[in-house]
């Protein structure tokens, strides 16, 4: 099989993608010694989740994303799970830091770039909820730059082609913050990559794993060459299976206990990408609005300046639809293949509580390219239709869960599934994974390998200075923190 001439490794990390780069970084940095695999079914690594296309790219931290901060029947809004989010990603900038000061990693121009990112508004319900969750955010540190306006003025000096053309009279809201960022991560996938090669880790692509069986102390990862069609088993003692829509199935063929019950449900997009040099040019922020009802997180419509292969561009979408494939490269039977005698009653009991999502996906799929550049008017009134070309978006898969009361609640949102010996460990799920690989990965290192990770501590410290502390509650530590990895990754602080 072409670059694979391995029969036993230390762990076998399942995707190319950046939750297996990012742990393959980690373990590169932590024990040196040990000899990784990293089995990729595509040619090429990072071009399915994590490619720059197929990825919301936002480097999510909240910041603009208003499903983070949802609004409560009495009206508050809560900065919770927006704080934990943001939290989240500064491990991730912290982490990329200390690889490119200590020249692991080379230019973060190629995969992060400031951009500036807002949240945007019309309708005085609107504008009354975009205020109180600037009041709520703005009171922790990790947020206190944002600005808000109601002021059209305002709103054209930070994006002025959501203004032009839109009546002065319309009643509208915006925030603002500085500090937000724009990641290609299917370049970084491919630098974190490089990194671990050089460090002894096996990379192969074309290398398709059909199955996962325990040998004793080990797992046997049976892999299958997309070239010549071989086969060959890699041993290990470590699994992780980080293979984006495909982790269900293979966590389905481990056979471990703690993968019954769940489920997943496909969800596909497509985007609007700008053609026009001179409308990209005029444009330098990521505008989010509000979902539609019943609309998933993911399809959260934002007009957005994106840096992909070191190109800048401009997107907007994406467009919510549907297919039965758990991958953009996947088949049409992966949906049906997933559904077990397990997992069959959660899968059935989450249709009625969602219908609201299956009728607007229903909508999304039926709608029209006409339709498709109205919704873009709302956000860029002087939009022209000749200057948009659609995109298919990446696929995502919703994690369908084991309840105790429900039988099976839909989640959106990234989850760990781990062995009860920590032999393996998957993640399924999309949204906002990529951003919070870092922290999710160091979840990991303490489910998989509880035995060592107090040995590991100081490393990891060196690696994520706030690992094990909450930067919210340390408003110095917030601004230290956000000072440091912009300066280490040539990002705007003023």
């Amino acid at each position: 099989m072409a670059d694979l001439d391995v029969t036993r490794a230390d762990a076998v990390l399942i995707g190319g993608g950046i939750a297996s780069a990012t742990l393959a970084a980690m373990l590169t940095e932590l024990e040196p010694d040990w000899h990784i695999v990293v089995l990729e079914k595509l040619d090429q690594l990072g071009l399915e989740s994590s490619d720059g296309w197929n990825n919301a790219g936002t480097g999510h931290s909240a910041l603009c994303e208003l499903n983070y901060t949802p609004q409560d029947v009495d009206g508050s809004v809560s900065p919770h799970k927006a704080i934990t989010i943001n939290e989240q990603f500064q491990v991730s900038r912290q982490f990329w830091s200390h690889l490119v000061e200590n020249d692991r990693i080379g230019d973060p121009s190629s995969f992060i770039n400031s951009v500036p990112h807002m949240s945007f508004v019309h309708g005085m319900e609107s504008v009354d909820y975009l205020r109180r969750r600037h009041e709520a955010l703005t009171a922790n540190p990790l947020f206190d730059r944002m600005e808000f306006t109601t002021e059209h003025a305002k709103l054209e000096e930070w994006a002025p082609l959501v203004t032009e053309g839109r009546p002065v009279t319309e009643t509208i809201a915006a925030t603002y913050s500085p500090d937000g960022t724009d990641v290609d991560f299917g370049a970084l996938t491919n630098q974190l990559l490089d990194f671990s090669g050089r460090g002894g880790t096996t990379v192969a692509t074309g290398s398709e794993v059909i199955d996962l069986r325990r040998m004793g102390t080990d797992w046997g990862v049976m892999v299958r060459s997309t070239t010549d069609g071989s086969i060959q088993v890699v041993r290990a003692p470590k699994v992780f299976v980080g293979a984006g829509g495909a982790a269900l199935t293979l966590l389905q063929k481990s056979g471990i206990d703690e993968i019954r019950g769940f489920g997943g449900f496909p969800i596909s997009g497509q985007w609007l990408r700008c053609t026009n040099p001179d409308v990209i040019a005029r444009h330098d922020a990521k505008v989010y609005g509000k979902a539609a009802v019943g609309a998933p997180p993911m399809s959260v419509p934002h007009l957005d300046t994106r840096h992909v292969d070191g190109k800048r561009s401009l997107m907007f979408g994406p467009y919510a639809g549907w297919s039965p494939k758990f991958l953009k490269s996947g088949s049409y039977t992966d949906l049906f293949a997933s559904v077990k005698p397990s997992n069959l009653t959660q899968m059935m009991a989450v249709a009625p509580p969602n219908l609201d999502l299956m009728v607007y996906l229903i909508s999304q799929v039926a709608a029209t390219r006409h339709q498709r550049f109205e919704a873009l008017l709302e956000y860029m009134p002087s939009a022209v239709d000749a200057d948009w070309e659609e995109v298919t978006a990446g696929q995502r898969v919703q994690v369908i869960a084991p309840d105790a009361t429900k039988h099976g609640v839909l989640q959106f949102g990234t989850q760990l599934i781990s062995a009860e010996d920590g032999s393996i460990s998957g993640m399924l799920g999309a949204s906002p994974g990529a951003s919070t690989a870092t922290s999710i990965m160091l979840n990991l290192l303490e489910r998989m390998f509880p035995d060592r990770i107090e040995g590991w501590r100081p490393t990891i410290s060196q690696m994520v200075p706030s690992w094990g502390t909450s930067l919210n509650d340390d408003p110095d530590a917030a601004h230290r923190s956000l000072e440091a990895t912009a300066h280490s990754l040539g990002l705007e602080h003023p």
